[in-house]
C-alpha cells in the first residue's frame, strides 16, 4: 500500500504530520497505460461514445447514459457489478472493456489542523514516459468542506511568492482528470450514500455532505487550461451527480484576462482574482502575467464579468507581505482600485516555504489594513492559515517527487513550530 497514513507514522515513531511533510513520495516504475480506460470522470458525451463502442446502440445510449451517470457520480460506484439495474450482459461487457479507477493516491497527509492533502499519480500523456503526480487540498470547516483542486501539473507563472511557480509546466489536466479530483477526496471522506464517513480533526459536522465547495486554487493557472476547466466544472455542477452548484465552485486566476469574460457567459461560475498588489511595477514582480495584463485591463474584465452582482461578488486575493504591499496606503489604494466592482477581499497571510524571500505580515499590521477595508465598506477576512505543517496552505502546493534536501525539512519544520 503507497499511501502514506498518519497514524502508522505515529505508530512508528513519527512526531507530528511534519515528519510526514518531509518524507519523500514513494518512488515507483513508471506503470504501463491500462489495457482498459476508466470511465470515471467522463461528462455524457463521453458515456455515450464509450457505449457505442461496446455495441449499445444509439437509440439506447441516452438511457445507458443515465444510469452510469447516476452510479458513477451519485452513488460513487468502484465496480459495474454495484449498478444493479443495469442488466448483467451490459455490466460483463463494461467489465471487459472499461474500469471505473481513479487515480492512485501516493500520499496523503492529515494536519494538525484537519486540513488533508492528497497526491495523485497520474498516467503520462506520451506513451513511455513518467507518470505525472499533482496535489489537491481539502479543507474542513464546521458547516462546510471545500476542495482546493488542480488544473495543471505544475505552472507557468513564476509567481515570486508562490512555492508551486517555482515547478515547471508540464500539461493541462484533462477535465476527467479534475473531475476525478473530486472523486477521490470523496472516496476518501466516505461522502457518498451507503459509505462510511471519515472521523478525524475539523471534520464538518453540518450538512449531509463533507466535500461541499470547490476552488480552483490548487496547482496552475485554470484559464491556460480553459477547456479543461469549463467542461469539468460542468460535469461537477450536474444537480443529477456530483451535484456541486456554480455558486460554490469558484475558479481563481492570475489576470487571464482573454479567457475571463468568456468564462463567465459559457459556464458561470464564482470568480476570484489572485491581485495581491495596487501598483503595476509591484505586480510585474509578485505576478509577472501582469506584465500581459496590467491592472488597468484586468479590473475592466472584472467590471464586466457577466455573472457579477451584489450577490455574486468577485472574490479578490491579496498575500500579505511583511514590508512589500501590507501599509495602510497599499489599503486604502485598493479600496481606491476596486470601486464599482462587486467585490470581497481575502487577507491571506504568507504561507511560507523553503528558500522563499518573503516574510508574513505582523499580526497587528493584517489587523490595521482589514481595518482600513472594512470601513471602506468591503468584506475582508482574513484567511487563516490552514495546513501549513504538511505545506496544504495557500501557494504551498508543489508536486515534484524529488527528495527534500535536509536544510529544507529543517527550514520547514522551523516554519510550522513558528506558526504555531
Amino acid at each position: 500500500m503507497n499511501l502514506i497514513d498518519t497514524t502508522a507514522a505515529a505508530a512508528a515513531g513519527a512526531r507530528s504530520p511534519l515528519e510526514i511533510a518531509g518524507t519523500e513520495p514513494p518512488r515507483s516504475e513508471a506503470k504501463p497505460s491500462p489495457a482498459k480506460p476508466s470511465l470515471a470522470g467522463l461528462d455524457r458525451a463521453g458515456l455515450a461514445d464509450a457505449l457505442a463502442q461496446i455495441g449499445v446502440s444509439e437509440r439506447e445510449q441516452r438511457m445507458r447514459v443515465a444510469q452510469l451517470w447516476h452510479w458513477i457520480y451519485l452513488r460513487g460506484a468502484l465496480s459495474f457489478d454495484e449498478m444493479t439495474n443495469v442488466g448483467k450482459g451490459l455490466r460483463d461487457k463494461l467489465s471487459a472493456a472499461y474500469t471505473l479507477d481513479r487515480p492512485e493516491v501516493v500520499v496523503e497527509q492529515v494536519s494538525n489542523d484537519g486540513t488533508r492533502k492528497w497526491l495523485l499519480r497520474l498516467p503520462p500523456d506520451i506513451a513511455g514516459d513518467k507518470p505525472h503526480d499533482v496535489e489537491m487540498v481539502y479543507i474542513p470547516e464546521s458547516d462546510r468542506g471545500t476542495l482546493c483542486v488542480s488544473s495543471q501539473v505544475g505552472c507557468t507563472l513564476n509567481c515570486s511568492f508562490c512555492h508551486t511557480g517555482t515547478q515547471r509546466l508540464v500539461r493541462n489536466l484533462t477535465s476527467a482528470e479534475i473531475v476525478l479530483q473530486v472523486m477521490v477526496a470523496r472516496d476518501r471522506l466516505g461522502d457518498y450514500p451507503g459509505r462510511d464517513r471519515a472521523v478525524g480533526p475539523g471534520l464538518p459536522t453540518e450538512g449531509d455532505r463533507l466535500v461541499t465547495n470547490i476552488v480552483f486554487m490548487g496547482m496552475g493557472e485554470p484559464l491556460y487550461a480553459y477547456d479543461s476547466v469549463a467542461k469539468s466544472i460542468e460535469v461537477l455542477a450536474d444537480g443529477e451527480g456530483l451535484g456541486i452548484g456554480k455558486r460554490r465552485i469558484t475558479v481563481s486566476t492570475s489576470g487571464v484576462v482573454p479567457e475571463i469574460e468568456k468564462l463567465g457567459r459559457e459556464v458561470g461560475p464564482m470568480l476570484a482574482i489572485s491581485l495581491h498588489a495596487v501598483r503595476d511595477e509591484l505586480r510585474d514582480e509578485l505576478v509577472p502575467i501582469n506584465k500581459k495584463y496590467p491592472l488597468k485591463v484586468l479590473l475592466e474584465a472584472c467590471r464586466t464579468y457577466p455573472p457579477a452582482s451584489n450577490a455574486k461578488r468577485i472574490t479578490f486575493e491579496y498575500v500579505m507581505l511583511k514590508g512589500v504591499n501590507d501599509s495602510p496606503a497599499d489599503a486604502k489604494a485598493l479600496v481606491k482600485l476596486l470601486a464599482g466592482i462587486p467585490a470581497k477581499i481575502n487577507l491571506i497571510p504568507f504561507n511560507p516555504w523553503p528558500g522563499t524571500k518573503y516574510e508574513c505580515s505582523d499580526w497587528e499590521t493584517i489587523e490595521q489594513f482589514s481595518d482600513i477595508v472594512f470601513r471602506a465598506g468591503y468584506s475582508s477576512p482574513v484567511r487563516t492559515p490552514r495546513g501549513r505543517d504538511i505545506l496544504a496552505a495557500c501557494g504551498q502546493l508543489k508536486s515534484e517527487t524529488e527528495k527534500l534536501s535536509a536544510r529544507e525539512r529543517l527550514a520547514l519544520r522551523a516554519m510550522a513550530a513558528a506558526a504555531e
